[in-house]
């Protein structure tokens, strides 16, 4: 059996990385962890900005992870800037608070379109340009696609999705080399800041209270960069060739997903 090595301070060293909805949360973390580990990163993004801080550290591709001919363009482009691509890393997406009663058929298909979709469609892309040569996929799931989530049921219903379709093309693409494994993270997002804004102060701080007593690990919410990063990059590693179709927690224990 061929062991591969890489060296413990750039683990990533030579691989090319493409990671979508780059220019915010996890996204941003995942460059910048990604770059750090020695990894060729092209983001891509869409209406929000490249930060400041990345955006001179590699190159970036406009892309709406939602349309087939958008994500097929960028991905064209990313892969003839890096010479292939070894590494997914699917953050496109987004938390929107809804009510199950009375939500709209406009706020479930954005909501769908903008987590699901985007999976969907990113994924088939980076197959296409990993199927001759291997590669790893990660997708971001939630913990609240598996316990669901009244106050966002079609966010919990699009992150069922990932975690259904991750377990599906892993199946389906093992034979090709590709992994496919989907991350459960608890950390501080926009996503996390909208949810406590649509708490509002008394029920933002009634949540922080129950993180304290339901997280064993900490007790809040995680940095995306610190405590998710070095997760991706080991799944972005030849550490984890062996590991498909898994989600796997990084949540400080809130929900203990193997119980």
């Amino acid at each position: 059996m061929t062991r591969t090595t890489e060296p413990m301070d750039r683990p990533l060293a030579g691989r090319r990385v493409l990671v979508t909805g780059a220019a915010g949360g996890i996204g941003a973390a995942a460059v910048s962890v990604f770059l750090a580990a020695g990894a060729r990163v092209v983001g891509l993004f869409h209406s929000t900005p490249p930060p400041d801080e990345l955006k001179a550290r590699c190159d970036w591709v406009v892309c709406d992870a939602r349309s087939r001919g958008s994500v097929d363009a960028a991905f064209d482009r990313a892969a003839a800037i890096l010479g292939g691509l070894d590494v997914l890393l699917n953050a496109a997406g987004t938390w929107r608070p809804g009510v199950p009663e009375s939500m709209t058929e406009d706020e479930l298909d954005a909501v769908l379109d903008a987590n699901l979709r985007t999976t969907v469609l990113t994924n088939q892309a980076a197959f296409e340009r990993m199927r001759h040569s291997g590669g790893q996929i990660i997708n971001l799931g939630s913990g609240e696609g598996v316990r669901g989530n009244p106050m966002a049921p079609h966010y919990a219903v699009a992150k069922a999705g990932v975690h259904a379709w991750t377990r599906s093309v892993a199946s389906a693409w093992g034979r090709y080399g590709i992994t496919v494994n989907a991350l459960s993270p608890a950390v501080q997002t926009p996503g996390a800041d909208r949810l406590w804004e649509h708490l509002g102060e008394e029920g933002a701080a009634a949540l922080r209270n129950n993180l304290r007593t339901a997280m064993p690990l900490r007790g809040e919410l995680g940095d995306p960069e610190a405590d998710l990063g070095p997760v991706m990059v080991f799944l972005a590693g030849t550490g984890a060739r062996f590991m498909t179709g898994q989600l796997i927690a990084v949540n400080g224990g809130l929900q203990m997903l193997g119980a």
